[in-house]
């Protein structure tokens, strides 16, 4: 490869209806780790590439794959393995949107947690791209229900996630099952002794590639709102509505604000906590717990606050404010639109605003896009409630509490299918456990009539 790496996605020799595809997605620059990987990809060459989440492989290896792909043509022509059924969710989006344009192509998610039958039903008509996890991809593959005899083009997502999940055999397995003329893509944030040796036994003279850092902002969306300062609020709500982010925080530039807004939002109607250093850090954990978990979809917030977040799959950042300097909204808005996913960023920005917005638009080098949405007028309908309630339990880490007694609780004694149960945190004292909304009651009185690991323990809704 030449050492000039191209800089936009046109200096690429990709097909017009791919070009279309970049151009839906808003994605203009290539991200690093597609300027370095996309040449040698599109010349056919296998490739390992090191890359952390948010840097924009899913585009580098979906525009490689789809490439090769000839929609005219039946069989089964690319295969995505993933870690989690939640990442090929993520990964099967974005590759669909990259396709829009291209005519009759037939992409499906294989997952395990899933019904085989349905999936089973939608390869009677092979797909052309498949995203799956490995165990699941095994065992269609071991039905004869998946043919990946005409397989162009393998790709390996967070190849390192795979392993520590004990995905090594079932990986195995599928590639022996694989044409060895088929190029091979693995992708991993981190290269252990495990990844390099399962990739010296999967790939042809690979490619090397890594990016230490990334531009993480190339699946985002940026919209700026100029609005009356006193109107803030009934925008946000009007804008939250509209959208219907499954997790979104509310940044405000101020401390004093982060209640006032919390609550102006619980008054809508929306399942809003406040964050900030004022609170106990009992209360700033649970606030931080029914975020992560699903338990709540708005979270305001404070910038120092807020460093303690750990949620991937953020679909959405509001700065209420305007951030006091470019590189805080470089680091806001760079919350979301990772792991492959899209992201939103919204700021609202009021008339002595302005300033900012525009240091923020010379730091970028590219115009700021500027929407205009309605406030709401009044209490609205309709507004989504979070997906999941949590538990608490007082009991934890001292009291000899595991993940896996109270997931046992909740399965056996209380009778819940596992699928209803989420994430599940242990501190030292205290547990929480995240519930479909519409099971919690259930999971409430069982685990306040029974018992865990043997011991009765106090239980209350958050």
């Amino acid at each position: 490869m030449s050492d000039a790496l191209p800089h936009d996605f046109a200096d690429l020799a990709l097909a017009p209806a791919l070009l279309q595809g970049v151009q839906a997605l808003g994605y203009t620059h290539m991200t690093p780790v597609q300027a370095h990987s996309l040449p040698a990809i599109l010349d056919g060459r296998d490739l390992i590439a090191q890359a952390p989440t948010g840097s924009g492989k899913t585009a580098a290896f979906g525009l490689g794959l789809l490439q090769r792909l000839d929609a005219t043509q039946g069989g089964t022509q690319a295969m995505v393995l993933c870690p989690t059924r939640e990442l090929a969710d993520q990964v099967g989006k974005q590759l669909r949107k990259l396709a829009f344009a291209i005519p009759n192509l037939k992409l499906s998610i294989l997952c395990g947690g899933m019904p085989l039958g349905p999936q089973l039903a939608s390869l009677e008509h092979a797909p052309h791209v498949v995203v799956g996890t490995p165990g699941r991809l095994q065992e269609l593959l071991g039905k004869r229900a998946l043919d990946v005899s005409q397989l162009r083009t393998l790709v390996f997502d967070e190849a390192d996630r795979m392993l520590d999940m004990g995905f090594e055999e079932p990986i195995r397995d599928i590639v022996g099952r694989t044409p060895k003329s088929r190029q091979g893509l693995l992708f991993s944030a981190t290269f252990p002794e495990g990844v390099r040796a399962i990739s010296r036994t999967m790939l042809r003279d690979p490619v090397e590639v890594t990016v230490e850092g990334g531009e993480r902002h190339a699946a985002i969306e940026q919209r700026f709102h100029e609005i009356d300062p006193a109107k803030k609020t009934p925008l946000l709500a009007a804008l939250l509505l509209q959208e219907k982010p499954e997790s979104c925080v509310v940044f405000c530039n101020m401390r004093r604000d982060v209640d006032e807004v919390a609550a102006s939002l619980a008054h809508y109607g929306f399942g809003a906590l406040a964050l900030h250093g004022d609170m106990e850090q009992r209360d700033r954990d649970e606030v931080l717990v029914r975020f992560a978990n699903r338990s709540c979809s708005v979270l305001v917030a404070s910038d120092v606050a807020a460093r303690g977040l750990d949620v991937k799959e953020l679909a959405m950042v509001v700065n209420y404010d305007v951030p006091s300097d470019p590189d805080t909204y470089v680091h806001r808005i760079g919350r979301t639109g990772r792991a492959g996913r899209e992201g939103v960023a919204v700021t609202l920005c009021g008339p002595r605003e302005k300033g900012r917005a525009d240091a923020i638009e010379a730091r970028q080098g590219a115009p700021l896009s500027w929407y205009r949405t309605a406030p709401l007028a009044g209490k609205p309908n309709g507004v989504p409630a979070a997906a999941m309630t949590t538990l608490r339990i007082d009991a934890g880490r001292t009291d000899k509490l595991r993940p896996g007694d109270i997931l046992g609780a909740l399965t056996g004694d209380a009778g819940l299918k596992a699928d209803a149960i989420g994430k599940i945190d242990v501190f030292p004292t205290r547990s929480y456990v995240a519930i479909a909304r519409g099971q919690a009651a259930q999971a409430l009185a069982r685990l306040r009539e029974g018992k865990i690991k043997g011991r009765k323990f106090r239980v209350s809704r958050l």
